[in-house]
Parts: C-alpha cells; sequence; structure tokens
C-alpha cells in the first residue's frame, strides 16, 4: 500500500503536463488523422458538413502523379540536408572549433549559430536573396568573371538544400560540441600512442563514444527536416512547376490553394508515417550501440 501511495504522490504532479500534452499535441494529430478521411473542405457544403468517405483521398493521392515526385523530393532534401549536410557539417565544426584559439572559437561560433537563431521566415529571405538571379552569389561570381544562373530556376532543390543546411548546421555543431567534450582523453592518447591518426581516431574512438548524441541528433534534424515549410515556399515556392515540392509544399497547396483540406491532411498523414520510418529505421541501425 505505501509503494502504491508513493506512485501515485509522483504522478499526480505530472497530471497536468499529460493532459496538456495529450491536448495540444495528440489531440490534433488524431483529428488530423480522422479529417482525412473526410472530404473537408474551405469553402462549399464540404466546408459546413464534411463527410465521410473513407479511403478515396488516399486512392486519389497514390493516383496522382504529383505525389511519387513530392514524395521522392522529401526523401532527397532530408537526406541530403539533413542526414548528411547538417550532421557531416555539424560535427566538422564542433571539432575545428575545439582546437582553435578562443577569439576565431567565439567569432566562427556566433557568425554560425546568428543563422540559427535568425526567424525563419528572415532566414528565407536570406538565401532567396543569396540564390537570386541578381543576388549576392551571382554578384560574387560575376567579381570573378562567372555568369552564373538562375539557381532558384534551374537547381532549386540544390539551392533549397545548401540553405536548409546553413539554416540548421549550428544545431548539430552545438549537440556535437558537447558530446565531443565528454570524450576522455585518454581514449584519444592511447590511440594516438598506437600510431592511429586523425581519421581512425575519429572512426574508431571518438565517433563511438558519442553514439548516443549521433542517434539523438539525427532524430531530431530528421523530423525537423521533415517538415520543413517556410524555408522552401519562400525560396521556390515548390517550383519551377513541381521541381521543389515537397511534401508539406504540396498539402499546403492541396488544402489551402485548392481549398481541399481532407486530400491535404492525407498528405500530412503520409508524412507522419515517412517520419515514423526514417525513426524505426534510426532505432534499428543504432540499437546494438546504444545497447
Amino acid at each position: 500500500m505505501a509503494v502504491t501511495s508513493r506512485g501515485a504522490a509522483r504522478v499526480i504532479p505530472l497530471a497536468p503536463a499529460v493532459v496538456l500534452l495529450a491536448l495540444f499535441m495528440l489531440g490534433p494529430v488524431i483529428w488530423s488523422f480522422y479529417g482525412s478521411f473526410t472530404d473537408a473542405a474551405l469553402t462549399g457544403p464540404a466546408a459546413l458538413n464534411p463527410e465521410w468517405i473513407g479511403l478515396d483521398n488516399y486512392t486519389a493521392l497514390f493516383g496522382d502523379p504529383d505525389f511519387p515526385k513530392s514524395l521522392w523530393l522529401t526523401v532527397v532534401f532530408v537526406f541530403l540536408s539533413a542526414v548528411v549536410g547538417q550532421n557531416v557539417m555539424g560535427i566538422m565544426l564542433a571539432g575545428l572549433l575545439r582546437s582553435a584559439v578562443k577569439p576565431v572559437r567565439s567569432i566562427a561560433s556566433t557568425v554560425v549559430v546568428a543563422a540559427w537563431v535568425l526567424p525563419e521566415i528572415v532566414a528565407a529571405f536570406a538565401a532567396y536573396a543569396f540564390f537570386h538571379s541578381e543576388g549576392t552569389l551571382n554578384a560574387m561570381l560575376g567579381g570573378i568573371g562567372i555568369t552564373g544562373p538562375d539557381w532558384l530556376y534551374s537547381t532549386p532543390m540544390l539551392a533549397v538544400i545548401i540553405a536548409n543546411i546553413w539554416r540548421g548546421t549550428a544545431f548539430s555543431m552545438m549537440v556535437y560540441s558537447a558530446a565531443l567534450a565528454e570524450v576522455p582523453p585518454e581514449l584519444t592518447e592511447a590511440a594516438q600512442l598506437d600510431g592511429a591518426n586523425g581519421l581512425q581516431r575519429l572512426a574508431w574512438v571518438t565517433l563511438p563514444v558519442i553514439r548516443r548524441s549521433i542517434s539523438t541528433n539525427l532524430m531530431l534534424t530528421t523530423l525537423q527536416t521533415l517538415s520543413v515549410f517556410t524555408l522552401i515556399y519562400v525560396m521556390t515556392g515548390g517550383g519551377p512547376g513541381t521541381d521543389s515540392s515537397t511534401l508539406p509544399i504540396l498539402a499546403y497547396q492541396e488544402a489551402f490553394k485548392f481549398a481541399q483540406v481532407g486530400y491535404g491532411t492525407a498528405i500530412a498523414t503520409v508524412m507522419i508515417i515517412v517520419g515514423a520510418v526514417f525513426s524505426v529505421i534510426y532505432i534499428r541501425a543504432l540499437r546494438p550501440e546504444v545497447d
């Protein structure tokens, strides 16, 4: 009885937080999932009284030629800008800053973190101005006699991938800076005495020690990048055509541009499933090291 009372005493203070999380986080997800099975719209009779239509939205979605392309662009965007770009750049910057002198470390950290702390809309317009046909990048190339292309038209995915790496690398850098500070120096010193070079020490000593931070950061950056909307919408609007229309952009266009809210929420549900797939892959791939 005493054990039960102590357990209840610990759980009761958490109850308000659990209720709020369920109301404001789990609730919208459940409502969105339900909405994906209706013909909800912004205008017309379906706006007032949406009807249950079962799997019709999903049937239409998987028959839409734009959906496979949007799904593929989403996977490419997440993999190149988050899994590879932000994590590789983050750990490289963290390692370089650890060996840099304090003034250089302070200045470099401030410059990198500035991109992360900027409001997303400001960062998006800054990236747009950089990659525009008459923007900063082409002005720099023109200074050395090179005529740059219209990056947002000719290579829209490359532009938004680079912009997202620039925008999000600071978070990975801070995570890995904290992780590297916890690596016991005697381990790297012992590997160095055994003749291991810098790359070998990184691969066989540092990375295994910080594997928990790597798995956590991979998960966070992947899920955050999967939902990136403002950056892409400001820079390209999903265009030209649908050449940079990831799932968030497609969901927005269907729900608010074409007023098909039920269809848009079906796309959002697919996004949740894609995020779950990435999560399962990480957990299964990293389970042996974590355990």
